[in-house]
């Protein structure tokens, strides 16, 4: 097989793997390197010429003219009358340069050659592949459902690369099929042995601040700012916003009209619950504006501890802390403290309040535990309450709320 056809026979490789041929070339000149050292101990006395437009090369190996009773080294020498073979008036001390065939070096080096050549062109992919994701860490990436697994998701991009994305980074709703295109942004590109694993995530905070990059004009072009974003992915978030531009509403910017601009984003991320709200460097405003739709009295702050106590009417505290507790703890994580809710009130109301758990006989302590995950853990802040709405934020059923209230009332009005 002369060289050029061992080279077309190599081209597969190019095509399946879309390397350039000029790269092609470069790997084929090291394989065939590595093969000359494994046969005649260098390759330093060795020329490889390759020609990437005509895919072609040649391999030519220098020696020099020695006496026929001085031949020492092999590789580099050659005696005076196998050097007359091949020019006659070939004299001693002279350099000879020979055509090496491929086919010369045997079926096995051959063999070896195209295995080694595989080797390289992964390990070539491998890099590239590792290099372009990790430039990419930090974007929002789309790819296609490829299989799902229990515990992961493999996408595939247009390219064919492989993406993916683990339950743990999947939103608590999300439900994949084959062939259904998915966001997030590329969290980590982690080296398994030699091959690259890029992670997808659409749990990361990340990923909601660029999605408002993405859909909201204002913040891609920089005039607003997203200063901090806390989320429970599939629950509720709350984003920081702010503008160097008096005349720029940020949080108005952000939801849009009757909330048209953020509603993608919602739907996005399986109907996430998304405050905005405008930042400040005013320690109690900051904590007072997170802790929306509460209304604040007043919030007390240790600044060494990093704690605020925070002081709502009795009817405020359930809204201040919401639903599994997500509205205070995403406030807490926002302005960087920890909030305490004291409960406000008329004192002599609160002297004749009771608290839940003494109703244990009478009340089952799930049930207890469900009022006490919004913040209602006494008897008169149940009663407070509208039915319907205790409906939508607790999972108790109307039937078992309207027994509760009924045990309630019982013990005030006796």
């Amino acid at each position: 097989m002369e060289n050029l056809a061992l080279i077309e026979s190599f081209s597969e490789f190019k095509d399946d793997k879309l390397i350039d041929r000029v790269t092609l070339m470069a790997i084929l000149e090291d394989v065939f390197r590595n093969a000359l050292k494994k046969k005649f101990g260098s390759d330093e006395n060795f020329d490889i010429i390759i020609n990437p437009d005509k895919g072609d090369m040649e391999i030519w190996r220098r020696r020099v003219i020695v006496a026929d009773d001085d031949l020492d080294l092999e590789n580099e020498e050659i005696t005076l009358t196998e050097a007359r073979k091949i020019e006659p008036d070939f004299e001693i001390g002279e350099e000879v340069s020979e055509e090496v065939k491929l086919i010369d070096l045997g079926r096995r080096a051959i063999l070896a050659l195209r295995q080694n050549l595989i080797s390289k062109i992964h390990e070539h992919d491998n890099t590239n592949l590792y290099k372009q994701f990790k430039d990419l860490i930090g974007d929002i990436y789309t790819a296609e459902v490829h299989h799902v697994r229990p515990r992961v998701v493999i996408l595939v991009d247009d390219e064919g690369n492989e993406i993916v994305l683990p339950k743990e980074k999947q939103i608590p709703s999300d439900f994949f099929r084959k062939g259904d295109n998915v966001r997030g942004i590329i969290e980590s590109v982690e080296l398994k042995g030699n091959k690259p694993q890029i992670i997808m995530s659409r749990t990361s905070e990340k990923f909601l601040e660029k999605l408002f990059e993405q859909e909201i004009p204002e913040v891609f072009d920089g005039l607003i700012m997203v200063k901090n974003v806390v989320r429970i992915p599939g629950e509720k978030a709350k984003v920081a916003v702010d503008s160097y531009d008096d005349r720029i509403d940020p949080v108005g910017a952000c939801v849009g009209m009757k909330g048209s601009r953020i509603h993608g984003i919602v739907r996005e991320l399986g109907n996430e619950n998304i405050d905005v709200i405008n930042y400040t460097s005013n320690v109690n405003l900051y904590i007072t504006r997170a802790l929306s739709p509460a209304k604040v009295s007043s919030i007390k702050i240790n600044e060494e501890a990093k704690r605020a106590e925070v002081y709502l009417k009795l009817e405020e505290v359930s809204k201040a802390i919401g639903r599994g507790g997500h509205n205070i703890k995403l406030a807490g994580l926002l302005t960087g403290y920890e909030l305490d809710v004291i409960r406000e009130g008329n004192i002599a109301e609160e002297e004749d309040d009771v608290e839940l758990t003494e109703f244990s006989d009478e009340i089952e302590d799930w049930v207890i535990e469900e009022f006490a995950k919004i913040g209602l853990d006494t008897a008169r802040s149940i009663l407070k309450q509208d039915v319907e709405d205790l409906v939508r934020r607790t999972d108790l059923e109307e039937e078992t709320i309207l027994d509760v209230m009924r045990i309630l009332k019982e013990e005030f009005n006796s």
